[in-house]
């Protein structure tokens, strides 16, 4: 079959492509915040860990020449913000947002100011799938040309499912999360164990960060995230704080942001900003639903601040 004759039919698998490229750093950010709430803690700071581990991840990289390395550098780039997230949320009289915000400024500005060298240079990007190997058709093989990382992130989600729902470990974070009092009086270590979360939150987002600047768009570059870290925080809220809810929310902000270049690869170049609006447009409206609501956040932690 020739490549242009699929004509229209060419829409539909540009949007699946880019809903699977754009939605696999949604996935570990959102996976990541899930376990940091579910400890009754939130963290805003997540577009920093986002930002630093791209540009950690992309650094790495280069300089080993291999990108598998650089993702795990990435996350641990992240790890670290998240120690430092947790241990100062720890503190008494300390706000959970502000802390949030604070670092998120501060690991944006640290990665432009640390990865102004790698603007330029060329790193190894991360390997990818060729799910469509059994087509001649370019659109089909594009579209079916999937990440390593994606399947990490599927498998990910099922794996925060059975920790969460099926593990001692996980009880004790969903019980820490919901009623401090309770968990101490089971002996559970309240402190510790947020600081683990978000520690644990912070990792995804930085291995989500280095998917950005290895995989797609493939580069390091000031404004990498377009507020992804952010955006994720409103997709837990609209997940009701589960993971395998949290893992199709993904594909739907991947598929709202797939919209725009897939109409633009169409040739229609018109109202090409609009569409291209459409992740954020999608993200007001999930946050209007979840407050419109008598009893907004019942699904939600006890101890989070926004359930208060």
């Amino acid at each position: 079959m020739d490549a242009t004759s699929i004509g229209w039919a060419s829409l539909p698998l540009a949007i699946l492509g880019g809903a699977i490229r754009v939605s696999t750093p949604f996935m570990f950010v959102s996976l990541g915040e899930c376990i940091t709430e579910k400890s009754g803690r939130i963290n805003l700071g997540l577009e920093g860990n986002l930002v630093l581990g791209a540009m950690a991840g992309y650094g790495v990289s280069y300089w080993s020449g291999s990108p598998w390395l650089g993702v795990f550098a990435a996350g641990i780039a992240g790890m670290l913000f998240g120690v430092l997230h947790g241990t100062l949320c720890s503190i008494k009289r300390v706000n959970d947002t502000a802390i949030g915000i604070s670092l998120m400024v501060l690991g944006t500005g640290l990665a432009f100011f640390l990865g102004k060298p790698l603007v330029e240079p060329k790193a190894p990007p991360l390997p990818s799938i060729d799910l469509g190997f059994w087509s001649s058709i370019p659109q089909v093989r594009a579209a079916l040309n999937v990440n390593a990382l994606f399947f990490v992130g599927i498998f990910l989600a099922f794996a925060v499912y059975v920790f969460l729902n099926r593990t001692g470990w996980g009880l004790m974070l969903r019980t820490v999360g919901d009623s401090e009092d309770a968990a101490k009086a089971q002996g559970f270590p309240v402190l510790r164990t947020r600081i683990f979360a978000t520690m644990a939150g912070g990792f995804l987002a930085g291995v989500g960060g280095s998917f950005l600047s290895l995989s797609y768009p493939g580069s390091w570059s000031e404004g990498l995230s377009s507020g992804q870290g952010i955006m994720a925080v409103a997709l837990v809220i609209f997940a009701r704080w589960r993971s395998l809810r949290a893992l199709g929310a993904s594909l739907l902000f991947g598929g709202a942001g797939a919209i725009g270049p897939a109409l633009q690869g169409m040739g229609i170049t018109g109202y090409y900003y609009l569409f291209n609006a459409a992740p954020y447009v999608l993200t007001l409206a999930i946050m209007i639903a979840s407050t419109s609501r008598s009893a907004p956040f019942a699904d939600a932690p006890g101890e989070l601040s926004l359930h208060r």
